[in-house]
């Protein structure tokens, strides 16, 4: 009886660890957990991926939300907090990171949607401008908290305060879900289409 009680444990700590290992996946030696919390609500991983330039890789994004989405839309107008993360695989001049993500946000908008968003726009490419370069590793996320708005955090803290207008943040998830994407095998790993 001993024995079989040890078995069990020793069954049921594997399985446990198992589920532990589990909740991260690695992609280019990036860790994405499965789950985070924004504002206190636990977000689910809707996908992730890496961007490609060319032969060359950029970054590994994740995106998190209450449930799955597959288009930029769900992922917006579902109720409650989002996050995007990216983990930089190689050096970027910050400067020249702000510009690609206005540039891809143009790409998706239009410039009639443009020009309302000038003012969050100049914020943001002053956000990266300020952090000069970014290295291998660093990372910078953008969260959507309801009643606040959207927050960029680069290298693990906040940047000013948060963009109101979800205008805003729709245009910022176009970069990745838009109908122009950055990467199109990055968009369909976002939204986890096969």
């Amino acid at each position: 009886m001993k024995y079989i009680k040890r078995l069990a444990f020793a069954v049921i700590t594997g399985l446990l660890a198992f589920n532990t290992l589990a909740a991260t996946l690695e992609i280019n030696g990036v860790k994405v957990e499965d789950t985070a919390t924004v504002n206190g609500v636990k977000l689910g991983l809707n996908g992730a991926g890496t961007r490609y330039k060319g032969p060359f890789k950029g970054y590994v994004a994740g995106l998190y939300s209450s449930k799955k989405a597959s288009s930029l839309e769900e992922v917006v107008n579902q109720p409650g907090p989002k996050r995007m993360t990216i983990t930089l695989l190689r050096e970027f001049d910050a400067n020249e990171l702000g510009k690609l993500l206005t540039r891809g946000m143009e790409d998706n908008m239009g410039k009639a949607a443009m020009s309302k968003l000038i003012p969050g726009l100049m914020r943001m490419s002053q956000i990266f401008s300020d952090q000069k370069k970014l290295a291998a590793g660093d990372n910078f996320m953008i969260e959507w908290i309801p009643g606040a708005g959207s927050v960029i955090t680069v290298k693990g803290k906040a940047q000013g305060e948060p963009f109101k207008e979800p205008e805003f943040f729709m245009a910022l998830m176009s970069i990745w879900l838009g109908p122009s994407p950055a990467d199109w095998k990055l968009k369909d790993a976002l939204l986890n289409i096969k």
